[in-house]
């Protein structure tokens, strides 16, 4: 489930259709709550559904969330939380390059975007813009932070995690 109704849920589509039959089914949901009320209805869906899915993942960005109740609902949900800080552009931003820099509003997270993507819109994503950097946004993710810890750190992104569950193996995305 995804806390936004645009770029994230475009993104993770594309992921799973570029990967059809050689990785894990993704089933994408948007919707527009904050991240405590996204990890609740992710919980409710799949205790309504509990053989439907073997996980079920919130995308969330801090924005201007206290992210913490989220993560203490998902740890005791058994939610996995896919957390971006400031923001999911974030995540984008490291398909191109390894930005360590704290960020203040998403804003310049998205103009930091549009040097590597000028064309870049957040209601229509091309997944074509950040295919080639899917490997080194991975692996640059995971040098910033442990997975669980990124609403405490600007900037990061505990989206790899999720990314390495619908990317197969052998497609080189997966990193030591």
């Amino acid at each position: 489930m995804c806390g936004a109704d645009c770029t994230e849920s475009q993104y993770l589509r594309a992921l799973n259709r570029n990967y059809r039959g050689r990785s894990a089914k993704l089933t994408v949901v948007t919707d527009g709550v904050d991240p405590r009320t996204l990890v609740r209805k992710a919980a409710k869906v799949r205790g309504l559904q509990p053989n439907e899915f073997d996980e079920v993942w919130c995308v969330v960005d801090v924005d201007e969330f206290d992210v913490e109740p989220a993560v203490r609902s998902a740890k005791a949900e058994g939610v996995q939380l896919a957390v971006s800080n400031l923001c999911f552009e974030y995540w984008l931003l490291l398909h191109f390059e390894d930005c360590g820099t704290a960020f203040r509003t998403p804003a310049d997270v998205d103009e930091r975007l549009r040097r590597h993507v000028p064309t870049y819109d957040k209601t229509r994503l091309d997944f074509s813009d950040f295919e080639s950097g899917v490997r080194e946004a991975v692996a640059r993710a995971k040098r910033r932070c442990d997975f669980g810890s990124e609403h405490h750190r600007n900037p990061s992104s505990g989206v790899w995690k999720l990314v390495e569950k619908v990317v197969p193996a052998e497609s080189g995305v997966r990193s030591a």
